[in-house]
């Protein structure tokens, strides 16, 4: 895969909060910021607030990022399912130039109302906002 072929969404400053034990970025503070930017990609994509994160392929860390790096997240659709999206994320470090980590596969799947996975239609990528669900999210909570 080339640059050309993922766009960076979003970036990050590494704050002290975001540090592990040795000094550097903590692997689970990345995963959390990877997870949330994925599912806003997925909404995006399928125009559906409830998708949900079913899996994500090894994860392998091959640098690290330090207090006041800053880093950007990646992500593009590489499979529509009739109820999932799939997609690769890259993160790399802007100052030191490194790529961080990159997830070959993210899968996310469609939920209807009553929270079973649900088609969703679409085949491919949009870089509009169409698809943005036209209204606040309502929690679905299991007693309703």
């Amino acid at each position: 895969m080339t640059d050309g072929d993922i766009t960076f969404h979003t970036r990050k400053w590494v704050r002290p909060e975001d540090l592990n034990a040795n000094g550097t970025l903590f692997g689970g503070s990345l995963l959390r910021w990877i997870d949330e930017e994925a599912a806003i990609y997925a909404i995006v994509q399928l125009g559906n607030g409830f998708a949900v994160t079913k899996y994500m392929s090894e994860i392998n860390f091959v640098s690290s990022a330090q207090q006041g790096d800053l880093i950007e997240m990646g992500l593009t659709a590489t499979a529509f399912g009739r109820t999932s999206l799939t997609m690769r994320a890259e993160v790399r470090n802007m100052i030191t130039r490194q790529s961080i980590l990159t997830i070959e596969k993210i899968v996310f799947v469609n939920m209807g109302d009553d929270g079973k996975p649900s088609p969703h239609g679409f085949t491919e990528i949009t870089y509009d906002r169409d698809r943005i669900p036209g209204e606040h999210l309502k929690i679905k909570h299991p007693e309703d």
